[in-house]
């Protein structure tokens, strides 16, 4: 690569840590906090939308989604997601990072507020009409995906990018954490302004009516931080990256550079544009040859994880009474249920979930991606393996002496320890890993697009949980063969790794082989090719 273009990659690796790394930390993470919560907060309402809309006297149970409905629910916004990881990763590449970043905020907000004013007067038409805004949700949420990742990375210094990358991703566990005490809050307040008696005593008015806001309010809660952050992303700079290995245009680069970075680049007076000396296209026989072992291996490895992750993320509200967690629900009233689920999902986020996240950021730029992918698969699979073969020993019976608790003489400590674990190794572990190498191993030209395709085997991955695994668990002979299961399946991740590269210490373009790629091409101001003067005839 020629001396113009080294100057900007370089004095992009080379930056000290500054005000605006934290500001790109803050704009882009703000987003994915955005996306875990719309995503995970269905989780804490799920139970009370199902006693709202499906009770029915003759089962003698709380009212509670049948399995297609719960499925749906819960796993829509899943495929729009997938969707949007294709759509707009292809889109990132094609027309910028920053044109396309303010579009899936846009989709984010007005989708969030339309779910909780999913209207009419049928379970049949509010279900329907949520579900359909979710879609639409999730379709958003995708966008999210690659291009958070792949502009701080582009923005990130060489020293530091894997901290800056998993702080951004780092968002989502603070956004999981969010929909929990969010939803407990609103519960706790609707709760005191109309109390109820459990279900076990009056079946009817256990279901508090005004129980409807609460689900509402928490739904909406979500457009709030991606509003508060829309101006930002606006204002927001092309990363230099794409402006000088895609557009061409390395002077521009150099002034965005000099705008955010305080740093001055020199280039030559004279239009300088980069120029493709091996110029492939995506899924070519030379893209294949580069770069299919590690698309095969971002997508593979990130499709297992969403399996397992999403597995024991979608079943919260089902595993919480197995770990003591959580009451039976005869034994309270709807809101109450609310509450106390969405307490167990916020304390497991604190104390399992978010620490993970904040593990990776601090030490992924010493021990490496590859290491820390291959520990997490490997722990997740150790304490799955122990939670399937040992499951009802551990979950105990069913309790039919007590008023409160749903099983009994189980060892509810070693239960809770084990799947609390199970999430710490996924977050301190490939659920960060596989969002941070698609962002570095690829060409800037396909950087976008590569990262929403391992992004989207992903979600397929969490759509196979959300619809498969969800609906076995449903029956309870069948939850320690699917443990077992997810093991096997995080093994299975543990050696698709081996595909991938360590990325640690190294320039983007050094990894993604484009130091080799690109030349410069100088041109003169009005556009046409520049010539030495010892070459001109």
């Amino acid at each position: 690569m020629a001396e113009g273009g080294q100057a900007i990659f370089s004095a992009l690796d080379n930056a000290k840590t500054q005000g605006y790394h934290f500001k790109a930390i803050l704009i882009a993470g703000m987003g994915f906090f955005t996306d875990a919560y719309d995503l995970f907060c269905i989780t804490a309402v799920s139970k009370l939308i199902g006693r709202l809309y499906y009770y029915d006297p003759t089962t003698g149970n709380p009212g509670a989604f049948p399995k297609d409905i719960k499925n749906a629910v819960t796993g829509v916004a899943l495929f729009g997601t997938l969707a949007g990881q294709l759509f707009f990763g292809w889109l990132g590449d094609k027309l910028g990072r920053k044109k396309v970043y303010g579009i899936t905020l846009v989709t984010m907000v007005g989708c969030a507020i339309a779910s909780g004013l999913s209207f009419g007067f049928t379970a049949r038409s509010v279900i329907g009409t949520l579900c359909f805004f979710r879609f639409w949700l999730g379709f958003g949420i995708g966008g999210d995906y690659p291009l958070s990742a792949v502009i701080m990375s582009e923005y990130a210094n060489q020293k530091t990018r894997g901290a800056f990358i998993a702080a951004v991703f780092a968002m989502q566990g603070t956004g999981i954490l969010a929909a929990g005490l969010v939803a407990m809050i609103v519960s706790k307040a609707f709760l005191v302004a109309y109390p109820a008696d459990p279900f076990s005593v009056n079946p009817v008015l256990s279901t508090q009516p005004q129980g409807d806001f609460v689900w509402r309010i928490v739904l909406m809660f979500g457009a709030v931080p991606a509003a508060l952050t829309y101006y930002w992303r606006l204002k927001m700079p092309e990363t230099a990256r794409y402006t000088a290995l895609v557009r061409g245009d390395q002077k521009k680069a150099a002034a965005d550079m000099a705008k955010v970075l305080e740093t001055d680049v020199g280039v030559a007076e004279t239009n300088t544009e980069v120029g493709l000396k091996s110029s492939y296209g995506l899924f070519s026989p030379e893209f294949m040859k580069r770069h299919g072992a590690h698309l095969l291996g971002t997508s593979t490895t990130w499709f297992l994880l969403d399996i397992a992750f999403y597995s024991i993320q979608l079943t919260q509200n089902d595993v919480y009474p197995a770990s003591g967690l959580l009451h039976k629900a005869s034994s309270m009233n709807a809101i109450e249920e609310t509450f106390r689920l969405s307490r167990a999902m916020f304390l497991i986020a604190l104390f399992a979930t978010v620490p993970g996240y904040w593990f990776t950021v601090f030490l992924i730029d010493r021990i490496g991606r590859f290491i820390i992918q291959l520990g997490g698969f490997l722990m997740m699979s150790i304490c799955m393996a122990i939670l399937g073969f040992r499951y009802y020993d551990l979950r105990g019976k069913k309790c039919h002496e007590s008023k409160t608790k749903d099983y009994c003489h189980g060892h509810t400590a070693v239960f809770i320890i084990l799947y609390g674990l199970t999430f710490f190794f996924s977050n301190f572990g490939p659920n960060s890993t596989t969002f941070i190498i698609p962002a570095e191993i690829f060409p800037a030209r396909f950087r976008s697009t590569c990262h929403g395709i391992s992004a989207a085997a992903g979600k397929a991955g969490a759509i196979i949980a959300a619809f498969v695994f969800q609906t076995y668990t449903q029956n309870d002979k069948n939850i320690k063969r699917v443990m077992v299961a997810l093991a096997v399946v995080n093994m299975i991740g543990f050696f698709f790794t081996f595909l991938l590269p360590e990325t640690k210490g190294r320039s983007l373009e050094e990894i993604s082989g484009e130091d080799k790629d690109f030349g410069d091409k100088k041109v003169n101001p009005n556009g046409t090719e520049w010539v030495p003067e010892s070459e001109v005839v």
